[in-house]
């Protein structure tokens, strides 16, 4: 049952959700600019540091398979305050990492914590949101973790470059910044009123309503090829920004992760004024050649064209991102959102952690640029699944209007 709410009450609590959403990805990206560091000093692995990104993945898809609907039935804000206590946990265990099984466990925390993000607190933005501009909900949810990210990673690298404290700062920080945003959160209404079933919501299970399957192929392809991109550079920024641009500065691993996720943000909003279907398309064919051209950009270890073609790529995966999750999210009522958001977010993991975990499998046969090209490998694969898919959609909606309009005329 959802409660009633007043336009301040909704925007106490869409305020708070996304702040918290924001901090909870910061403090997630922030070990990602020092992953070279922690390399040298903890004698780590190629292999290992792949490994960093797929105990992050494992993490958040548990996370969604067992406890995405847990705030259908316990609340909202009792879910998002336990999600920001786990982050604020895994921020403490980097705070003493000696090891790197205590890095992959640091990793996997904030992989559960970052996985109930994904579904408690973005159907809890998606409960408060305004009606209107009606793009604003989607824009948010997939906004605000690039934004985070960026935030994260860039603080964590600039800290370092200048050494203006030892490691564990910009984990003392973010665990501040988790303590308010828990009192956010706390000052916020309740959108769901709590039932019995907590438990029994633990089964793993996917929720998607029938109504939008046909949407599927097309929104999976554009999530799976995206986010394995993300995936790729959560795992090998730092190490792209050493061995193939040249540079070994901790604000240029940031730079390089950050320039693919934060225009994601842009992108997000910029989808917003084309149709859904547009977005998507527009945006996946935008998002291959440019990886195309950060490929090329790589081999000849040109740092400029890299950084500009990661730039474009972002603007591209955010647009192809959010018009994937308005196509679905337009299509469903308000009941079901929390497990449709938890399995988009399901599949976009999955899709980052699957080509990682073999990277890690084989990361010591391959060169990082020969890694690069099989991930632009994937994106062109689903490049041309999208491509079909959404115009199979196109000709489903057109077909589903024209029936429309000759039984109104009945």
């Amino acid at each position: 049952m959802i409660k009633k709410l007043n336009l301040d009450e909704s925007w106490t609590g869409f305020i708070g959700a996304t702040f918290s959403l924001v901090v909870i990805y910061a403090a997630s990206s922030a070990p990602i600019p020092l992953l070279n560091t922690y390399l040298q000093t903890l004698h780590l692995t190629s292999g290992d540091l792949s490994m960093t990104a797929v105990a992050y993945f494992i993490g958040c898809v548990i996370s969604l398979l067992m406890f995405a609907r847990v705030s259908d039935y316990l609340g909202r804000r009792p879910v998002a305050l336990a999600t920001l206590g786990l982050a604020a946990i895994s921020c403490l265990i980097f705070i003493y990492v000696q090891s790197g099984s205590m890095l992959l466990a640091g990793r996997f925390v904030q992989g559960i914590a970052s996985g109930l993000a994904s579904s408690a607190i973005t159907a809890y933005i998606a409960d408060n949101a305004p009606a209107s501009p009606k793009w604003i909900s989607a824009a948010v949810i997939s906004g605000s973790p690039v934004i985070g990210i960026s935030i994260g990673a860039f603080g964590s690298g600039i800290i370092e470059e200048y050494a203006f404290g030892s490691l564990s700062l910009i984990y003392e920080i973010f665990i501040i910044l988790l303590a308010f945003s828990a009192v956010l959160i706390a000052a916020g209404p309740e959108t769901v009123k709590r039932t019995r079933g907590a438990i029994t919501s633990i089964v793993p299970q996917i929720s998607i309503p029938g109504n939008i399957h046909y949407l599927l192929p097309a929104a999976i392809s554009i999530f799976v090829g995206t986010w394995a991109i993300g995936g790729f550079y959560q795992a090998f920024s730092s190490t792209m920004a050493a061995d193939l641009l040249n540079s070994d500065s901790t604000v240029v691993a940031a730079a390089v992760l950050a320039c693919l996720l934060t225009p994601q943000a842009i992108g997000s909003w910029m989808s917003g004024r084309l149709r859904s279907g547009a977005a998507q398309s527009l945006g996946i064919l935008a998002f291959f050649l440019c990886m195309v051209a950060i490929l090329y950009s790589l081999k000849s270890s040109l740092m400029i064209p890299f950084l500009i073609a990661t730039v474009l790529a972002g603007l591209s995966q955010g647009a192809a991102f959010t018009g994937s999750m308005r196509s679905l999210l337009d299509k469903t009522t308000r009941q079901d959102r929390a497990g449709l958001l938890s399995s988009i977010y399901l599949i976009s993991y999955s899709g980052a952690a699957i080509p990682n975990l073999i990277v890690a499998r084989l990361a010591s046969g391959f060169s990082l640029l020969e890694i690069a090209a099989g991930y632009v490998l994937l994106v062109a694969l689903v490049c041309i699944i999208a491509l079909f898919a959404l115009n199979r959609n196109k000709r489903h909606d057109e077909k589903s209007g024209v029936q429309a309009g000759t039984q109104s005329q009945m």
